[in-house]
């Protein structure tokens, strides 16, 4: 089985601008958006975003959202202070950490389950991950929401 990956956090909101954001919290995104950068009416994107992420990769998804957590961590408590920020004056949450899995088949024929087995370093795993105590306190300390989307062939 074919895994596409990634995961990435961030900070979204209508009124302040991912410049700002940057500013505030003195880290700079890796991704932004503007709102009505596309389209004024109605605005798309929606909101304005700042994001730090952890690229496509073989990595494990329980390795590359501890990635995550290392880079964002020592900048936990001044994310939570904008998230609460943000949450008072704007619906929904602010802050999400977001883990995106594609599954498919193999492009090349099916290698023998043995065969496979030796290839796991290279490969993620397809099932199963978790989320460690320091990764929990990282989400409720920066007031942010897990958000897990997979998706796969359904041929």
């Amino acid at each position: 089985m074919q895994v596409d990956q990634y995961v990435y956090f961030a900070l979204k909101s209508e009124r302040m601008s991912a410049e700002e954001m940057t500013a505030r919290l003195g880290l700079e995104a890796d991704e932004i958006t503007i709102r009505g950068s596309r389209r004024s009416e109605p605005p798309r994107p929606a909101v304005h975003s700042w994001k730090i992420s952890v690229p496509r990769s073989s990595l494990p998804v329980d390795d590359m959202i501890t990635a995550l957590v290392d880079r964002l961590e020592p900048y936990a408590s001044a994310i939570g202070a904008l998230a609460e920020e943000l949450d008072r004056d704007e619906p929904g949450h602010t802050a999400v950490m977001q883990v995106v899995r594609f599954f498919g088949e193999d492009e090349e024929d099916e290698d023998s389950e043995e065969e496979w087995m030796t290839e796991v370093p290279t490969r993620p795993r397809p099932l199963g991950w978790h989320l460690d105590r320091r990764v929990l306190d990282f989400l409720q300390a920066t007031r942010a929401e897990l958000d897990v989307d997979e998706y796969g062939d359904t041929l």
